[in-house]
């Protein structure tokens, strides 16, 4: 710098990078070619630069300064957390399994409790057995309203009756009435935020215990944006807010008593930005409703993977997907995070899948070092940016919400649904012509893979198995929201096929331009074998003759003529004809002389605009393969 090195390398201006950029692209659409249009109903273009954070009026502070965009203090440690089902394994089984989490790196444990009953000190006994309460976060989910007081003061008469310090206890109970409205359609209000209110009042000597959860993974689950994931969050918190402090409690104790819990989508660095914005946003509205401290302003932010994202087929890709999604929350700085087993989604993770979810933290921690740095993605151009997109635009479906009487109204009114179906029917649709991508389900699946007999019918199209006893608690006042996977139409798709007792053969008749005849039989292979068809590849055909024979001889359902299109006006029929009625032809693109061989009787084409679930769903029907 001494040496005045840079001076060599004069500034470049941004209509100068522009003018390159236009230039590159050849008379292509700009808007069309680089910018890219979220779900989360903002624009992202391509490059970004100083001059873009000049506006920006979060930056410049430190870590665990308001409006804390930059983490809530001088660390970015997080608790490894992972949780045990009881209704399935019961305490004793669920002590035992913690206990081994614990030895192998979990520092924060989960219990899923029997929604019906509530937990007992006896209970707790054999839970928490050898598990020392100053040292270990444990956490209640699924706390349903009606057994929480009791499940709580349970817990605080086990605590005492160990003689543990009050103020050393870090523990959390997920009551959430506003859960149950969002996934069941169901609400008592007056008497659900009466027993919150009491909650908060049970654990008055716990400083570190929290009791109120808001469960923004919800609207992951359903197929939500990410603005939309954290602006109805932001409602929900806010409506508790309100509802508490009509109950005469403080707002400084409602927001230390309070957690969100966020899902991580695939979007990897937009997951960094929101996480990011969550933190801005909750702080002024905390600050909005009256709050005098700093730490009722930090938003408290349990992580978990997203169970959206995940798949039954081809299930080891989840590990992937998991470990992508543990990053984005870690870089961004949670307060606890949990990797979900790969095989979650499907079955009762197992030691190996549950070691393996462990691992994906102890590496991002211990080779990585992601624990060691703050904020690493502060200052970066496109993260500050994109930070400041979903704040705007999370504000704005947030204020729209309030204006519309709270979450609990929109909800009622089936605004909130209406805004998420809206997005997951996009989502699905791209999914459904290919312009997003499921790896192994809706692109490059693995040929050779065939549905176990665990993989059943109710867990590929989402059905619900369960006999909740809690259903008839309530009168139904509103829709719930649908929770569902984006692979599970794709799956139901394959899995007909598994259980059909046939798989249609699909033979590559390959033929002509050598580089074309290849890709479009890659493209074919990959098209058909979403439907778990078997797939019969080749190099290249002399002949058209030789083609067909092998196509015959071969047993082959479907036929794909794959070549240029400059070749398919005589090719085609040519193979339409010694073909016969043997097999269903195909033809591999959409080419100009489409019409001409529509003329003839050639009727189906497989190519990239196609929307390949409505296709293969007729290539089903056509072969005798019924839908699930």
């Amino acid at each position: 710098m001494a040496n005045k090195l840079f001076t060599e390398f004069p500034p470049v201006s941004t209509e100068q990078w522009d003018e390159v950029i236009i230039k590159d692209l050849k008379g292509g659409d700009y808007d069309k070619k680089l910018v890219w249009k979220t779900h989360e109903g903002f624009a992202v273009r391509p490059y970004y630069r100083a001059e873009d954070l000049k506006d920006l009026k979060f930056l410049g502070t430190l870590p665990g300064e308001f409006p804390f965009v930059r983490g809530n203090c001088a660390s970015n440690e997080w608790l490894t957390r992972q949780d045990y089902c009881l209704c399935e394994i019961g305490p004793a089984k669920a002590n035992e399994q913690a206990l081994d989490g614990l030895m192998k790196g979990v520092q924060a444990i989960g219990f899923c409790i029997d929604e019906r009953k509530p937990l007992t000190v006896a209970d707790y006994k054999t839970l928490l057995k050898g598990i020392e309460l100053p040292a270990v976060e444990v956490n209640f989910c699924e706390v349903r309203p009606r057994v929480a007081e009791e499940t709580i003061s349970n817990f605080v008469a086990y605590v005492k009756e160990l003689g543990v310090n009050p103020e050393e206890v870090r523990a959390s109970f997920d009551v959430s009435p506003l859960h149950m409205l969002t996934t069941r359609g169901r609400l008592n209000k007056e008497k659900a935020y009466d027993i919150l209110a009491n909650c908060i009042r049970l654990v008055a000597e716990f400083p570190k215990i929290r009791v109120i959860n808001v469960e923004a993974y919800d609207f992951n689950d359903a197929g939500a944006s990410i603005v939309q994931e954290l602006g109805f969050a932001l409602a929900i918190g806010s409506d508790y807010l309100a509802e508490l402090s009509d109950r005469g409690i403080e707002v400084n104790e409602i927001g230390r008593r309070m957690r969100f819990t966020f899902g991580i989508s695939s979007n990897y660095f937009m997951e960094i930005a929101k996480f990011r914005a969550a933190r801005v946003l909750w702080s002024n509205i905390v600050k909005d409703y009256g709050a005098t401290c700093t730490c009722a302003e930090k938003i408290c932010v349990h992580a978990v993977t997203s169970t959206w994202n995940q798949t039954v087929y081809d299930a080891y890709v989840n590990m992937l997907r998991g470990t992508t999604e543990a990053m984005s929350a870690a870089i961004a700085g949670v307060h606890s995070l949990e990797v979900l087993p790969f095989d979650y989604a499907f079955r009762a993770p197992g030691e190996f899948s549950n070691r393996i979810a462990r691992n994906v933290q102890s590496i991002l921690k211990e080779e990585s070092r992601f624990d060691k740095i703050i904020d690493p993605a502060g200052g970066s151009y496109y993260i500050e940016t994109l930070t400041a997109s979903i704040i705007d635009a999370a504000w704005k479906l947030f204020k729209t919400v309030e204006e519309k009487g709270g979450y609990t109204e929109a909800f009622k009114a089936g605004f909130v649904q209406a805004e998420i179906k809206a997005v997951a029917d996009k989502k699905d649709k791209n999914f459904a012509q290919r312009r997003e991508t499921i790896l192994g389900t809706n692109q490059f699946p693995n040929f050779l893979e065939k549905a176990s007999d665990e993989i059943t019918k109710e867990i590929v199209t989402g059905e619900c198995t369960c006999k909740c006893a809690c259903e008839n608690d309530e009168e139904r006042i509103a829709e719930p929201l649908r929770k569902y996977r984006a692979a599970q139409v794709f799956e139901a798709l394959r899995l007909a096929t598994d259980r059909s007792g046939k798989r249609p053969v699909v033979f590559m008749l390959t033929f002509g331009n050598l580089a074309m005849c290849r890709a479009r039989a890659q493209f074919s292979c990959n098209f058909f074998a979403v439907a778990g068809f078997k797939v019969v590849d080749n190099n290249r055909f002399a002949t058209i003759e030789e083609g067909v024979k092998a196509a015959v001889a071969a047993k082959a359902d479907i036929v794909v003529a794959c070549s240029a299109d400059d070749e398919y006006a005589e090719a085609v029929p040519q193979i339409a004809e010694l073909l016969g009625d043997k097999a269903v032809l195909v033809v591999a693109g959409d080419p100009e002389c489409r019409p001409q061989l529509e003329e003839k009787g050639i009727k189906n084409y497989i190519h990239v605009k196609c929307n390949i679930l409505d296709t293969l769903r007729g290539y089903q029907q056509e072969m005798g393969i019924k839908a699930l």
